[in-house]
């Protein structure tokens, strides 16, 4: 498994409020993207950075997401480009399901 970060500063803070609004408006289009497990919408507690977490069985399925035309939609919705870090996801804790997934 792979987590991806991906972060944007905003070109003015916004609330949790408008953070909901927004991401919420989007959400859907995460629903059935291959590969992808689990996508989570952030906001820094200053309102300054926003962006998502999101964990993928592979980074060739999250590069899939991650296109110029991706990148322009974050630009024309958010007005800053993001950056994508990637990290190995070798052991998930899961307390809502009561799993503990090893990725091998």
């Amino acid at each position: 498994m792979i987590t991806a970060l991906v972060q944007f500063k905003l070109p003015a803070p916004i609330t949790r409020e408008q953070a909901c609004e927004m991401f919420s408006a989007t959400a859907q289009k995460y629903r059935d993207i291959a590969g992808l497990i689990r996508k989570y919408y952030v906001l820094s507690q200053n309102g300054e950075t926003a962006g998502g977490m999101y964990l993928w069985d592979s980074q060739k399925d999250a590069e899939q997401l991650y296109t110029a035309e991706w990148e322009q939609f974050i630009f024309d919705k958010y007005g800053t480009l993001p950056t994508v870090t990637y990290f190995d996801c070798p052991v998930l804790v899961d307390n809502v399901v009561g799993e503990i997934v090893i990725d091998k």
